[in-house]
């Protein structure tokens, strides 16, 4: 009688660490990485300046003109501003300051070098002649 008494109390703990386990899970599987990706969502879009080439939410690519508080005016054409706020950017594709700080200054390369011979298309074209 003593064994069916204690079998009985070690089960009813196991359906207990069975919830807590499944709620790590989730944590760690789908609350955490989320929770980094906004993160860095807010921290590129806080990063934003002008100049900035940009990707919308809806796929509108443009460049960054200025930057308030919460609303962000990019150029969509030569001419054409559009005002956005700032949750509405979904990446940056090329930072201007970014880009202009790290590129390294590369002379051009000598005119006199040999050219590459072009490669071989593997496309060979079979049209009949109207003769």
């Amino acid at each position: 009688m003593y064994h069916a008494a204690q079998a009985q109390g070690g089960s009813s703990l196991t359906p207990l660490l069975l919830i807590v386990l499944l709620f790590g899970v989730m944590y760690f599987m789908m609350i955490r990485p989320q929770q980094k990706r906004r993160r860095e969502a807010q921290a590129m879009q806080s990063a934003l300046g002008p100049g900035d080439e940009i990707v919308t939410i809806g796929g509108l690519h443009a460049t960054v003109v200025a930057v308030d508080d919460d609303v962000v005016t990019v150029e969509i054409a030569p001419g054409v501003n559009a005002r956005y706020a700032r949750p509405a950017i979904a990446r940056v594709t090329k930072q201007e300051s970014a880009e202009l700080a790290d590129e390294p200054v590369v002379a051009e390369p000598a005119a006199a070098e040999p050219a590459a011979e072009e490669p071989v298309s593997p496309v060979v074209e079979t049209r009949k002649s109207k003769d």
